[in-house]
């Protein structure tokens, strides 16, 4: 009897240890493996024995990780106060480098982004903060790949997400954009004006060599005008019948013999 309850134990201790052996590796993991401390490579995916008190795994994953940089305040260039924020996207390519080489590789690649962007930020102004940020974005993850390509890190992208200015900065480039609009405004509106008084000035040149043209205008406007039905339209009367009249009071100012027409001879 005491031996079937050893077995038993036995068999149990045995089922156990061969349940917390096997371990199941993900698609998107890889394990670093060491036995008696030393490293046999990475092994993954699927099942995997992991032998108790001689084997160690530690799970590396290879996704995509998005990397927050936290807000850090910094003097530009042109020694103005500014405070930024980032994010940076990197994968680990080599999951054995990853675990061998930093002890840990997400809170070292972290402190790489951040001192990264300080120390490339304080070498730009203002100016190519605000306007150039892809140029500036590349520039970073170019420095940054460099010092995690080491680790087994690849950094795939980096982006300054917001700059924060003071309040006084920020109302000076709300004045200069504000005239820098009006100045744009004048510049059309005085275009405007060019091309229409170079249109009037043609136009002026065709109503003189076509006399008629300026009563048929006259008429077009009429047209337009009595559309609303509360205006009073005084209309001018044409200079042809003001010529009429013109004649005919100078015929009346001359003597009744030169009225009168002579018969024919």
């Amino acid at each position: 009897m005491t031996v079937l309850v050893v077995l038993a134990v036995a068999a149990a201790v045995l089922v156990l240890l061969a349940a917390n052996s096997l371990k199941i590796i993900t698609e998107y993991e890889r394990a670093a493996f060491f036995r008696l401390g030393h490293l046999k490579g990475a092994r993954g995916p699927g099942l995997i024995l992991v032998l108790p008190l001689i084997d160690r795994i530690e799970r590396v994953s290879l996704r995509t990780v998005a990397l927050e940089v936290p807000t850090q305040e910094l003097v530009t260039k042109d020694s103005v106060t500014v405070k930024v924020n980032g994010v940076t996207y990197y994968v680990v390519r080599d999951a054995t480098k990853a675990v061998m080489s930093v002890q840990n590789f997400a809170f070292a690649t972290a402190q790489v982004a951040q001192a990264t962007l300080l120390t490339v930020l304080r070498q730009v102004d203002l100016d190519t903060l605000l306007r150039e940020r892809e140029l500036l974005a590349a520039k970073l993850c170019e420095l940054i790949d460099a010092a995690t390509e080491p680790w087994g890190i690849e950094v795939t992208m980096v982006e300054v997400k917001d700059v924060e200015l003071p309040e006084q900065m920020r109302r000076a480039m709300a004045r200069e954009a504000e005239s820098e609009r009006e100045r744009r405004a004048k510049v059309i509106h005085a275009r405007g004006e060019f091309e229409a008084a170079e249109k009037l000035g043609q136009a002026a040149e065709i109503l003189e060599v076509h006399p008629a043209a300026v009563q048929l205008r006259t008429l077009a406007t009429l047209a337009e005008i009595a559309v609303e039905k509360n205006s009073t339209i005084v209309f001018p009367l044409p200079f042809d019948v003001m010529r009429i009249f013109d004649s005919l009071a100078r015929r009346l100012d001359q003597p009744v013999e030169q009225r009168v027409p002579r018969p024919a001879e």
